[in-house]
């Protein structure tokens, strides 16, 4: 039976789309909302009251995710190894960048091949999958943690062909997203609390991190730094718990790569700081530069002429035909991070490898190859170090090996491209057990990501948010903001009068203290202005003309405003309330708003959000 609006029954104004109520387990991302409940099941009611009730249960259940983070990052990286091995014909255990030479026609067909499966899979996904999808900084800084599954899976599809087609790019992206989507998923089929579901896929990335480097404390911080944006007491118990569950895994499906055995110095004198200061600043330059590398292939991609399906292709020949001068350049790098650091390139073979490997992961990322930086980064910095080392060695005395350079850049490129100085201080210490080496890394890695915050301000995935117009400067929770919206807080039961009515039935009908304004529409029932009652009722004024006595007639609210847009236009407007209109043009009345309510409901969420970064909620 179809419900019709009658004399008894108030007609609901009509919002515009901007201001639909977003579905139950739905996000907003840009312009259309994306089902993150669609494949919840939610356990059982029992187990749901024992997580939320007690912390212990959560730090039970982030055990619970590393365990199945430690899998994902062991059969993927399994699944990358076999790809090149069948693709490129390896006799080896599947690492691309260690090679001296490379198959030419393979070198070329397969990234070219890898590139137009990649493109033509991406535009048939386009068809039926809607919208992008969202990785955990971005989700724990403006969806509380809420993460597609089904999105995410496809990334992890994405990443592995790029990857196994030799794309120069790494699979940490992948690892931290399927892990991420993994922990999101179990926390809402908990019904977890938002600040609890944000901890949760910390630790779904802290296991990912930490078993792909075998590193529990270099994962804890990656998602201390990274992902949940901040570290508390209340926090340390399930992130670290669910990096060394990841890491118990790996090692029990023997997934872990063999240790480093490096001489390095025992000590380091005073004098050394200054180069490793010099270190830190080269790298963080380095590292500005390989953003803006990227960046301009993107433009240079999207500028030209050619459909973006092919994009890949295109890059992947590019790759190829660079893996011709040096098999180095393909995939990750593992292979070739380990003979950098053992000393294999000479000082022109780094520049040049230097050189052909930003080229690479640029040309990877921008032509549209899915995955990330992270150990391109370190890659780069091992180069870097070594260039620099070698070049120290000749022009002063210092007493730093290249090899000492190379670990320090390595940090401190990684710093500059991916942020996190803890993450990769403890990546260096884990990695060495050297804790002289150690300190050096904290001084270069601290420089360098002052450099990048002084100089240029973003981390590759803040890069990459502010380009497409996020602000979003690390994962802090700022999307409590975005959903306090102007629509969830304003009063919807307002009375009106039309701009005809006389001045006399207005007093008449607003007596002194019965209201402390009044809303007027006009005969088209258009937001009109604001009429204050105490002047309504001063006798200096003509009971003939109400034009005088209206406010604010050109300011109003909107709906999907938040409340800190709203505040500003309180201050500029200098009103203590303001009408909100469905839309600038229709100008229909849907409510009023307050300045001491919104303060107070904004001052009430930032007290909330400082509890839950304290660990005191």
């Amino acid at each position: 039976m179809r419900r019709v609006s009658g004399p008894g029954r108030k007609a609901r104004p009509k919002l515009s789309r901007a201001t639909k109520v977003v579905p139950r387990g739905a996000v907003w991302l840009r312009d259309h909302a994306v089902p993150v409940q669609r494949w919840v099941v939610h356990a059982p009611h029992t187990l749901r009251a024992l997580v939320r009730a007690d912390e212990i249960w959560l730090v039970v259940l982030a055990a619970c995710i590393g365990i199945v983070a430690g899998v994902f990052v062991v059969a993927m990286n399994d699944a990358t190894l076999l790809a090149h091995r069948v693709l490129f014909r390896l006799d080896n255990d599947g690492r691309l960048s260690g090679l001296s030479s490379v198959d030419p026609q393979r070198a070329l067909l397969v990234p070219t091949i890898g590139g137009l499966l990649l493109g033509l899979s991406g535009l048939l996904i386009s068809r039926y999958v809607s919208g992008r999808p969202v990785d955990p900084i971005e989700a724990n800084a403006l969806h509380g943690g809420r993460m597609s599954l089904r999105d995410s899976a496809i990334v992890v599809g994405q990443t592995l062909l790029s990857n196994g087609a030799g794309a120069s790019i790494g699979l940490e992206a992948g690892y931290t997203q399927i892990g991420s989507a993994f922990a999101s998923w179990i926390g809402r089929s908990f019904r977890v609390r938002r600040a609890d579901l944000r901890v949760l896929v910390g630790c779904g990335a802290a296991g990912a991190i930490g078993a792909a480097f075998d590193a529990p404390l270099a994962g804890a911080f990656y998602a201390f730094e990274l992902v949940i944006g901040t570290y508390s007491l209340a926090n340390l118990a399930p992130v670290t718990l669910a990096s060394i569950c990841a890491i118990v895994v790996t090692h029990a499906l023997d997934g872990t790569a063999p240790s480093l055995d490096l001489a390095l110095p025992a000590t380091l004198e005073w004098r050394d700081y200054l180069p490793i200061v010099a270190l830190g600043v080269i790298s963080a330059l380095v590292g500005i530069a390989i953003m803006r590398m990227v960046t301009l292939t993107e433009t240079i991609f999207r500028r030209s002429r050619v459909p973006g399906w092919s994009r890949p292709a295109i890059g992947g020949l590019i790759v190829g035909a660079l893996a011709l001068v040096t098999p180095a350049v393909l995939s990750s790098g593992h292979a070739a991070l380990r003979l950098g650091l053992n000393g294999a390139f000479g000082i022109r073979q780094a520049a040049l490898l230097l050189l052909l490997k930003a080229c690479a992961s640029a040309i990877s990322i921008g032509s549209g190859f899915r995955g990330g930086l992270f150990f391109a980064s370190l890659f780069l910095g091992v180069l870097t170090g070594t260039l620099c080392g070698d070049l120290l060695g000749m022009l002063t005395t210092t007493s730093l090996p290249p090899v000492t350079c190379a670990l320090i850049c390595m940090s401190a490129l990684a710093v500059a491209i991916i942020g996190g100085p803890l993450t990769m201080v403890f990546l260096a210490l884990e990695s060495t057990g050297s804790l002289p080496l150690t300190v050096a890394v904290l001084v270069a890695s601290v420089v360098s990501a002052l450099t990048v915050r002084r100089t240029f301000g973003y981390s590759f995935a803040t890069w990459r948010f502010h380009l497409r117009g996020e602000s979003i400067r690390s994962a802090l929770d700022v999307g409590w903001i975005r959903n306090l919206t102007v629509g969830r807080i304003m009063r919807r039961e307002i009375r009106t009068l039309r701009s005809t009515t006389s001045l006399a039935s207005m007093r008449r009908d607003f007596p002194l203290g019965s209201e402390h304004r009044v809303v007027v529409v006009d005969e088209g029932g258009r937001y009109a202005g604001i009429v204050q009652v105490p002047e309504l009722h001063a006798a200096d004024h003509d009971a003939s003309w109400l034009g005088e006595l209206l406010h604010y007639e050109e300011t109003m609210l909107l709906p999907q405003m938040n409340v800190k847009e709203a505040i500003a236009l309180f201050e500029r407007a200098e009103s203590d309330a303001l009408v909100v209109v469905d839309n600038p043009d229709s100008r229909v009345v849907i409510g009023l708003l307050t300045e001491q309510h919104a303060l107070r409901r904004y001052s009430e969420e930032l007290d909330r959000s400082r509890r839950e970064l304290s660990g005191e909620s």
